[in-house]
């Protein structure tokens, strides 16, 4: 007679838990991920606009004292951006954050003078290139 090794119940689950998850472990894990991204990813998105949107009212308003600055200084408004790095008011045109190009910005050229001793108009705003709306709805070309 030969004596078969004797296996208990508990070292028997042991052996079957060791091995791995299970398919319906997996899918569950995998459901949740996905429901977890689900939230998540729009979040991310809607952060990742703001901080645009910040960046783009920094960008605006540096340039705009700068445009002011130029003017008040040289007499004359700048006839481009270019015209503000030359000069030292810029150190570079910045990225426009929407187009994510530094080349695409719209400037507004005024014929009026701003000041009596102003002897050349030339730009006296700048806006994004952007076509697209911002989370107030309004478009990115009229800030």
């Amino acid at each position: 007679m030969v004596a078969t090794p004797h296996i208990s119940t508990e070292e028997n689950a042991r052996s079957t838990r060791s091995r791995g998850f299970t398919l319906v472990e997996l899918l569950i894990v995998m459901t949740v991920i996905a429901i977890l991204m689900g939230l998540a990813i729009p979040r991310y998105q809607a952060s990742i606009k703001a901080a645009r949107e910040a960046s783009l009212h920094e960008d605006l308003q540096v340039m705009r004292q700068a445009i002011d600055a130029y003017t008040m200084d040289k007499q004359k408004a700048p006839q481009s951006l270019d015209d503000l790095v030359q000069a030292g008011y810029l150190k570079g045109v910045p990225e426009d954050p929407m187009t994510r190009k530094n080349d695409t910005w719209v400037t507004v050229t005024d014929d009026t003078l701003a000041s009596p001793d102003q002897t050349e108009p030339g730009i006296t705003d700048v806006h994004s290139g952007s076509s697209e709306s911002s989370t107030a709805g309004t478009q990115y070309s009229s800030w």
